[in-house]
C-alpha cells in the first residue's frame, strides 16, 4: 500500500503542475513564438523544475491519510477509467502535435485548425478533465491529505490556465472560437434531458 501511495502522490504533483506549465505559455505565446529554437528546450526542463519543488513542498505531508477505505478504490477505479476514455476520445480528432501543444508555441505551425467534432463538440477541453478525473482518482482511491490538496490547486491554477486558453483561442480563431465558446462547455458536459 505504501508503493501504491506514493506513486499516487508523484503522479498527482506531475499532474497538478500541467496547468501552471500552460500559465508558462499562454500569457507570453508572442515570446515563445518568437523564438528561433524549439520553446521546449526551456519549458520542458521549467516543467520538470516545478515537479521537484512541488514535490519537495508536499514530501513532508506525502503520508497524511484522510481516510482509509478499500471501497474508494470501486469509484476510483470508474474515475480511472472516464479519464482514460477521455484521453482516447480526445486524440481521435486531434493530431499529437496539437496534443502537445505545437500550434501554441510554433509560429507558423501548419496544423492550425479549430477541432469541434468528436469529444470536442459535447466539451472544449476533454484532455483537462481526463487529468482531473486521474487525480480525483488517485485522491479518493488513496484517501491523502496531499493528493487531494494538489487536486485543488490543479483545479484552481487549471481555471487560470483554460481561461488564458480560450483568450489566446479566441485571438487565433475570432468568431468561430467565440462561437464555439458560447455553444460548448469547458470542462463539464451539459446533460440533455
Amino acid at each position: 500500500m505504501l508503493f501504491l501511495r506514493t506513486l499516487a502522490w508523484i503522479l498527482c504533483v506531475i499532474y497538478s503542475t500541467i496547468p501552471a506549465f500552460w500559465l508558462l505559455i499562454h500569457p507570453r505565446i508572442r515570446y515563445w513564438r518568437s523564438r528561433r529554437t524549439s520553446p521546449y528546450k526551456i519549458l520542458l526542463p521549467v516543467w520538470i523544475g516545478m515537479w521537484m519543488v512541488t514535490a519537495a513542498i508536499t514530501a513532508p505531508w506525502r503520508r497524511i491519510l484522510l481516510y482509509e477505505n478499500g471501497w474508494t478504490w470501486i469509484p476510483a477505479t470508474l474515475l480511472f477509467c472516464a479519464g482514460l476514455i477521455l484521453y482516447k476520445l480526445s486524440h481521435a480528432h486531434f493530431s499529437l502535435q496539437q496534443l502537445g501543444g505545437l500550434p501554441e508555441v510554433l509560429a507558423g505551425h501548419s496544423t492550425q485548425h479549430l477541432v469541434t467534432n468528436g469529444i470536442r463538440a459535447r466539451i472544449r477541453h476533454p484532455v483537462y478533465l481526463g487529468h482531473l478525473c486521474e487525480m480525483l482518482a488517485w485522491s479518493l482511491g488513496t484517501g491523502l491529505a496531499v493528493c487531494w490538496a494538489l487536486t485543488a490547486s490543479a483545479i484552481i491554477t487549471g481555471a487560470l490556465m483554460i481561461k488564458m486558453e480560450d483568450r489566446e483561442l479566441e485571438k487565433r480563431f475570432g468568431e468561430e472560437y467565440r462561437n464555439y465558446r458560447l455553444a460548448v462547455p469547458a470542462i463539464v458536459p451539459r446533460v440533455k434531458i
